[in-house]
């Protein structure tokens, strides 16, 4: 049977510009790499790992009251998601692709944390992007460790 390899790949590669973790996807530049080569149990591995921290650093700003309307505001925009995608990390991608055009997150089942994380969508999404690549760079920081130590 032919699996479809599936990436959280978003067409934004900015390890292509010398960043080692893209802005787009939150991989690091060694897993961009071999991506394709992974089997496709650390692949999804990998996958649960990004939106593991995608979810832990959205969570600190947001919360999803209402999974359905975003999911279906999701699909009225055409956001891409997957469908095992958590909540959370479905929110980076809204605001990814929508921050410019969002005027009020709770029509699109969101909503800040409390008063002091009310941000405009665009000033959101920058501060989210910068800890996702906070974040992103002490992933790989490990995943070099761990590697380092089974060799």
């Amino acid at each position: 049977m032919n699996q479809r390899i599936v990436s959280p790949c978003v067409g934004l590669c900015s390890t292509t510009v010398g960043d080692c973790v893209c802005r787009g996807c939150q991989r690091h530049d060694d897993e961009i790499r071999d991506w394709f080569g992974l089997p496709a149990d650390e692949r999804a591995q990998r996958m649960n790992d990004i939106d593991a921290m995608r979810e832990s650093v959205a969570s600190r700003f947001l919360r999803v009251i209402d999974p359905q309307r975003l999911e279906a505001q999701m699909r009225r925009h055409g956001i891409r998601f997957r469908t095992d995608q958590p909540a959370l990390s479905r929110v980076v991608e809204l605001l990814r692709v929508g921050r410019h055009r969002i005027g009020d997150l709770s029509q699109y089942g969101v909503e800040p944390i409390d008063d002091e994380t009310w941000l405009a969508p665009g000033e959101l999404h920058e501060r989210l992007a910068h800890a996702l690549l906070e974040a992103g760079h002490a992933r790989r920081d490990r995943d070099r460790r761990s590697q380092t130590s089974t060799e």
